[in-house]
């Protein structure tokens, strides 16, 4: 959604695109980085810039690497930081959008909620689905960021906050030296993933459409 979004405002007529477009996508080529996940660990600390921030606009003081029920939420903001890869993407897909459609949708008296709902999300459905799936599948694959920023001594965060399905293959694998079962975890993993995927395909019958053969 943070990749659409900012997507359809670049890809409006406006100065400084080519600065706008390299910002947003630079956190996508860094993002996955270990000297990144670091940082972030860092910002999302007890008395970090983010625990100041929250406390000048009224909340309770308190670090999220700490707490099991915040630490989540500083893995899900790093992972949606990164949405610079789905946004190029996205305004590819947007730049083939006819501009004849908005012209006429916009004479018809569309507003432009309307004019995207009706027109700029079809148009694009095969790069939304494209994206969907690609992302999808990612968060299954996500170990890096979760283990490092939850690293306390334990693997996966206080009280298992950041126990994400393969740091717990890790820990099963290389701490417990349960070999056998995190094999057995890899491959329930690529079958979830394979299950997953197949839904995504059998449900874009509904919702994508092409140019040529209809949905």
């Amino acid at each position: 959604a943070a990749a659409l979004g900012v997507a359809v405002l670049l890809n409006q007529s406006r100065g400084g695109q080519g600065f706008y477009r390299a910002a947003f996508y630079a956190p996508s080529l860094i993002g996955a980085s270990v000297s990144i996940a670091i940082v972030w660990r860092a910002l999302f600390a007890d008395g970090a810039p983010v625990d100041r921030a929250q406390q000048l606009i009224g909340l309770d003081p308190g670090g999220w690497i700490g707490d099991p029920d915040k630490i989540i939420y500083a893995l899900v903001a790093l992972t949606v930081w990164q949405f610079g890869a789905p946004m190029v993407i996205f305004l590819a897909g947007l730049k083939q959008v006819p501009r004849e459609l908005y012209e006429a949708a916009q004479m018809d008296g569309a507003g432009p909620w309307r004019r995207f709902w009706n027109i700029t999300l079809p148009m694009i459905s095969p790069v939304l689905f494209f994206n969907v799936l690609l992302e999808t599948i990612h968060s299954f694959q996500i170990f890096g960021s979760a283990y490092i920023i939850g690293s306390q001594g334990n693997a996966c965060g206080p009280a298992d906050g950041t126990l994400v399905y393969t740091c717990y293959l890790y820990v099963q694998g290389f701490e417990n030296s349960r070999m056998g079962l995190a094999s057995a975890m890899a491959w329930m993993l690529l079958l979830a993933v394979g299950l997953v995927t197949a839904v995504l395909f059998w449900s874009q019958r509904r919702w994508v459409h092409y140019e040529e053969g209809g949905r």
